[in-house]
């Protein structure tokens, strides 16, 4: 039996409207730092910085992605065509996105490998003036999207466990790792540079390149597994919500006959809790006693007399 007809199914994070302005100042800063280099390149003759120009396109193209999506479940989120509101869309963008990274990192990776046969002429003092600039904007892009949710007040009822995998806005987190990556190439650059610069190493140029796609390319990874987790109502292992729900409903002679527990969006969850029991009550007793879960947004509760 469903809670009280009309109920709402609105299961955006709670940051949603936040973290979309932020992503938007991001792809500002982002796109003009882009424009900036592949102009200078054209202008200098430097090809290096046309190619990190247009890198950084990419990666502003996902955050792109990212802005739409948010943009998109708020639009839609009272669409009832949506069975259990948009708070997934940005997952569905975050495991795009991530795709979008590792492509990055395979062609990084192929790139250094193929310069490590044919070097290339480096204009160092250019280059790394260039890449400090980049660096300062990839950290302050960095800071703004930072996931600072651990950091919110929670009046969780005692013994009540947090869901900080449940809690996590994916689709924050690929536009993070976005500019992420771009910051760690960026540092990767500026000591290759240096020391390609000083001490004449120019095999350090491609080494810290492949160094960069492999690196980039476990964060996507990451990124894939968690959002594909959400996507196909995966439950990890470590997620305590359904040994939680159990505790709360299996008392006296009240089993669990059959729990469905998934991610309907970041910090939301819903439940189909089927029980047997020798003196059944009413659906709403038995969600009540799940009220102190705060994961918990959407509760449907079936009783069978045993």
């Amino acid at each position: 039996m469903n809670a009280a007809a009309g109920h709402s199914h609105v299961f955006l994070g709670q940051d949603h409207d936040r973290n979309a302005r932020r992503i938007w100042i991001v792809i500002a800063l982002t796109a003009t730092m882009m424009v900036a280099e592949i102009s200078a390149g054209s202008i200098l003759g430097s090809m290096a910085l046309v190619a990190d120009g247009w890198h950084m396109s990419t990666h502003a193209g996902a955050m792109l992605v990212a802005a739409l999506a948010y943009g998109f479940a708020r639009r839609e989120a009272h669409n009832p065509r949506f069975t259990f509101g948009t708070g997934k869309v940005g997952d569905l963008a975050a495991f795009a996105s991530a795709i979008a990274l590792a492509l990055i990192a395979l062609i990084i990776g192929w790139e250094s490998v193929v310069r490590f046969f044919q070097p290339v002429q480096i204009g160092f003092g250019t280059a790394i003036v260039v890449a400090v600039i980049g660096l300062a904007v990839n950290l302050l892009s960095a800071w703004l999207l930072r996931d600072d949710h651990a950091h919110h007040g929670h009046d969780h009822a005692q013994g009540d466990h947090h869901h900080h995998e449940g809690e996590r806005d994916n689709n924050l987190r690929a536009a993070y790792l976005h500019v992420l990556a771009d910051a760690f190439t960026s540092i990767l650059a500026i000591v290759a540079l240096v020391a390609g610069s000083v001490l004449g190493w120019k095999w350090t140029d491609p080494a810290m390149g492949v160094v960069g796609a492999l690196v980039i390319a476990r964060w996507s990874w990451g990124l894939v597994r968690d959002a594909g987790r959400v996507l196909v109502d995966y439950v990890p292992a470590e997620e305590d919500l359904p040994a939680e729900i159990r505790a709360a409903v299996e008392t006296g002679g009240d089993r669990i006959t059959d729990l469905h527990v998934w991610q309907v969006g970041p910090g939301h969850h819903a439940a189909i809790v089927a029980l047997s029991s020798a003196a059944p009550e009413a659906p709403e007793v038995y969600r009540a006693r799940l009220s102190h879960i705060h994961e918990l947004s959407h509760v449907t509760v079936e009783v069978q007399p045993a």
